[in-house]
């Protein structure tokens, strides 16, 4: 009975869905805050969590000099979970928007891009899920899962998504890529035609 119950709970794990945003979700959130009042922060806030995959620590930890360069792309150097150093690919439109921000608002090198707590993030991007009429709790978390999906549904190697990510396994990364297979078998599944 107890590896009945073992194999069951292995495979719901294997199999569940993972919560994430698509991109036009992300858009809508982003469209969302252009009437707050510190409207530029938080669509830039939403962005680079949603195009690095950022944890909310190493997001608000961030600084100018955290920006670096690998082979003519930018990259973002950040401590991870675990006290684990990373760096993480930033798409060059996102960089360019990320330095003119702080070119304007005249961020130092090593002062905080974001100079927020964890909680006012999160209700930065509630109040904006709930603006945007999405019918989801939106969380910091939500735009990393968000990014892992969007990333494997373009490129699909989870070894890659692994240390983007800074996962310690593979298997974390396999989540996702479990959730893009579901969800293609229920739409191939949802077309059979039993008449």
């Amino acid at each position: 009975m107890n590896i009945v119950k073992a194999g069951n709970a292995a495979f719901a794990k294997s199999t569940r869905i993972v919560s994430y945003l698509t991109p036009e979700e992300v858009k809508a959130l982003e469209d969302a805050v252009s009437g707050n009042r510190k409207a530029e922060r938080d669509a830039l806030l939403i962005q680079v969590l949603f195009q690095t995959g950022l944890r909310i620590s190493e997001l608000l930890s961030l600084t100018p000099q955290s920006m670096q360069h690998f082979e003519g792309s930018t990259v973002i150097s950040v401590i991870g979970k675990g006290h684990k150093p990373r760096q993480v690919a930033c798409p060059e439109d996102l960089s360019h928007r990320i330095k003119s921000y702080c070119y304007d608002h005249e961020i130092e090198v090593k002062d905080r891009i974001f100079s927020i707590n964890r909680k006012r993030a999160w209700k930065i991007l509630s109040e904006a899920g709930k603006a945007a009429g999405l019918n989801k709790d939106i969380w910091p978390h939500l735009l990393r899962h968000s990014n892992a999906v969007e990333s494997l549904r373009q490129h699909g190697n989870p070894r890659a998504l692994q240390d983007h990510l800074g996962h310690s396994t593979v298997s974390m990364s396999m989540r996702y890529l479990s959730t893009l297979t579901t969800e293609d078998s229920l739409r191939i599944q949802g077309k059979v035609k039993f008449d």
